[in-house]
């Protein structure tokens, strides 16, 4: 295991942290990656909130912890997307 928790096997948070100069939208890439590499079944509210109190707090003004917070705030209850589809056939 590279990174500090078990929510972050592969470091990605914690190195992107670690990155001088990074950008918000790089911070998005690096983030997306983590989110596709959770486990399936992983709370990722309470692994966002773990990793924001590990790194965000002693970076309040970092894009990773932006992207963090914007994360947390949106990890919601999953929702279908799109219009209204009738489930028969005329």
């Amino acid at each position: 295991m590279k990174g500090d928790h078990e929510v972050d096997r592969k470091g990605l948070i914690r190195e992107a942290y670690r990155i001088a100069g990074i950008t918000a939208p790089e911070c998005r890439s690096i983030f997306l990656d983590w989110a596709l590499s959770l486990p399936e079944g992983e709370d990722s509210a309470a692994a966002l909130r773990l990793l924001l109190d590990s790194y965000g707090v002693a970076a309040p003004d970092h894009p990773m912890t932006q992207v963090l917070n914007d994360g947390l705030a949106g990890s919601g209850r999953p929702r279908r997307r799109g219009g209204w589809r009738s489930r028969t056939r005329d």
